[in-house]
């Protein structure tokens, strides 16, 4: 592995780039592995639900595949809540933030809004408004986040849920994130080969 040999970011060279951004570029071809083997560190983690949280994962997509979602939808539905492990507090926010170079704007939206769109189904419970989601009305992915959580987030705590495993998503997952489409390195990004 050749290295850059800067050690301030304004001594840097070209030269050393060209360096750091073929290492980069092997990196990324190894985030659909890494965002898979996190997304297992939901399993086994109830949290009080019916079923632990990587069964929930996998729920939810399965329940968008044979629903004939576009597979970056399903690969949204699977990674919805792999910031469960990172932020307890934000969850969504985590998910959309790893999710939105390699996604559409709508299902970016989706991700990072379905904690509060969720919410209608049980904040009445802990003393929320469970209609807080109405803060977006109007927004142009209202309609779809609300039919995400209704139909695919919602009714995915099922222990006779049907349950894919994740070698049906994997070449899914790895299509999305080949090559993200939205970065501020699309520059860089388009002269890969």
């Amino acid at each position: 592995m050749e290295r850059a040999t800067f050690t301030r970011m304004e001594e840097s060279t070209a030269q050393d780039w060209q360096v750091i951004a073929g290492e980069s570029k092997e990196f990324g071809r190894g985030l659909p592995d890494r965002l898979m083997t996190h997304l297992k560190l939901l399993e086994g983690d109830y949290g009080g639900f019916p079923v632990d949280r990587y069964t929930h994962s996998l729920q939810t997509a399965t329940r968008a595949l044979k629903a004939g979602c576009d597979e970056e939808y399903v690969v949204c539905a699977l990674f919805h809540d792999i910031g469960d492990t990172l932020g307890s507090a934000n969850h969504f926010d985590v998910a959309a933030a790893i999710l939105k170079p390699f996604v559409s704007e709508a299902n970016h939206w989706m991700v990072q809004h379905h904690g509060i769109f969720q919410g209608y189904y049980f904040f009445h419970h802990l003393g929320l408004n469970r209609n807080l989601r109405d803060q977006f009305a109007g927004q142009p992915h209202y309609s779809r986040t609300e039919e995400f959580c209704a139909l695919y987030d919602n009714p995915a705590f099922d222990p006779k849920g049907e349950t894919l495993p994740m070698s049906e998503f994997e070449p899914m997952v790895r299509r999305v994130f080949a090559k993200p489409k939205n970065s501020i390195y699309m520059a860089v990004l388009a002269t890969e080969t």
